[in-house]
């Protein structure tokens, strides 16, 4: 096992990933930007290295300063979390090149999956469906030709990157070639790449994505699906496991796809494969795939029993997957809400700022990941998460009354938060029902406005 491991990352994963070092026995490396310097991160770690000014792109995604803090703090291995370099091949190659162990899968593996187009014909290649569409296109012309063979709506979508960031639905001719060159733009400005391809756009469409992990003993499992179809501009709010959409066929069905692609291709570590649900949860298509630990996996945690942050840990330093993760049974719901610091009521602007106040729910059932705290300055830079809120019952309709109960509770003051909003969807009778897809935040805002 290893002695030290580095964490290159900020705010709530960096906390995990410390505290599940803390329980192995592993002492923990922190990084942090000047603007972190209070963070609860840089508290906790055993130590802590600062690697530049607030800018990600001069701290957390500068990969020369995360190698050396590895390397002066003498690191066995680097875990990059969720988001910065989580799946740059690149930094995967320089790690195992530094004699550094990069937790998750090799670099041959992140740039197979974490190229969008590529990760289409490898998904192809090995039985799992995918929706219609075509290889990267870089001629905008041959690209509407395209779409105009496949049959609109399309979707445009980047080939890098990831968090809804150059995506475009496109369902009428006379728009493609500006959304073509939106996506493309801001694909370039947000990851280096524009290449863009085409898929048909399934229309009132489930996101359902499944846990896998597997580690070098000949272990490949599937822990499980989550429900990611609760979301705003491809930007997750709730999430929720099991999905209440699956029926057991079809769960099979996708787990058994999920684990043949994952062993075909050799992958190791933790990841997560993401699908498209048709409305009649007759029909599913390989979306894409994400190398690295995903922002909701503690819904997983919580119905399969398990904590997947040291299970990467393990399978990194060349253990077999523990046996109650071998042998885990899905047991009750979870639900999980990303507490963003953000004015849900004024088109989600960002609300970065000093809190006053803060007061976590507690109880049965009921977890709070984050990494902040009353007097605690939410930063501009970053991305606006800071908190998750997650709750387990023994039933689905347990889950939603202890989440309505845990919002209830939760006190932030002195900036704005999502949570007035998530409590309209979690007492909506649509998410109680379950008859939710992800297109449903879209309407439901559109319907909220009030009329002229």
């Amino acid at each position: 096992m290893f002695k030290r491991v580095l964490v290159a990352n900020r705010g709530e994963i960096a906390l995990r990933i410390i505290r599940a070092c803390r329980e192995l026995d592993i002492e923990s490396i922190a990084v942090y930007s000047e603007a972190d310097v209070d963070s609860m991160h840089v508290q906790l770690a055993d130590q802590a290295v600062c690697i530049g000014p607030a800018a990600s792109k001069e701290s957390y995604l500068k990969m020369d300063r995360i190698i050396a803090a590895a390397e002066i703090a003498d690191a066995d291995a680097i875990h990059p979390g969720y988001g910065f370099l989580s799946e740059n091949a690149r930094f995967a190659e320089i790690c195992e090149s530094s004699g550094i162990t990069f937790i998750g899968p090799s670099a041959q593996v992140i740039s197979m999956m974490g190229d969008k187009a590529t990760a289409r014909a490898t998904a192809i290649a090995n039985g799992v469906p995918i929706t219609p569409g075509t290889d990267v296109i870089k001629d905008p012309n041959a690209a509407l030709a395209e779409a105009k063979r496949i049959g609109l709506p399309v979707m445009i979508k980047a080939t890098a990157g990831g968090g809804g960031r150059g995506m475009r639905p496109c369902f009428q001719e006379a728009d493609f070639l500006s959304l073509f060159a939106a996506a493309s733009n801001e694909a370039m400005a947000c990851f280096g790449n524009g290449d863009c391809y085409l898929e048909k756009l399934v229309l009132n469409p489930h996101h359902i994505e499944f846990q896998i992990i597997a580690d070098s003993h000949g272990n490949f499992i599937h822990l499980g699906e989550r429900d990611c179809s609760m979301q705003r501009r491809n930007q997750k709010i709730i999430e929720e496991c099991p999905s209440p959409l699956l029926s057991p066929e079809m769960r099979a069905r996708m787990g058994e796809a999920s684990v043949n692609l994952i062993r075909n291709i050799g992958y190791l570590n933790a990841g997560t494969i993401e699908y498209l649900v048709d409305e009649a949860a007759e029909n599913f298509y390989f979306m894409e795939m994400n190398t690295r630990i995903q922002v909701e996996h503690p819904v997983t945690e919580e119905v399969m029993g398990c904590e997947l942050i040291k299970e990467q840990i393990r399978v990194a330093a060349g253990e077999p997957l523990s046996r109650h993760v071998l042998q885990a049974v899905a047991r009750g719901h979870a639900i999980e809400c990303r507490i963003n610091a953000e004015d849900p009521f004024n088109q989600f602007m960002p609300s970065p700022g000093t809190i006053d106040l803060w007061y976590a729910p507690g109880g049965k059932g009921v977890r709070v990941d984050t990494h902040v705290y009353s007097g605690y300055t939410v930063p501009s830079n970053y991305d606006s998460m800071i908190a998750k809120l997650i709750v387990t019952g023994a039933t689905r309709e347990i889950a939603i009354a202890r989440m309505k109960r845990a919002l209830g509770e939760f006190m932030i003051r002195g900036i704005k938060t999502t949570i007035p909003f998530q409590q309209e969807i979690i007492d909506h009778p649509d998410f109680k029902n379950g008859t939710y897809d992800i297109g449903w935040v879209s309407r439901y805002l559109e319907e909220r406005k009030p009329s002229a």
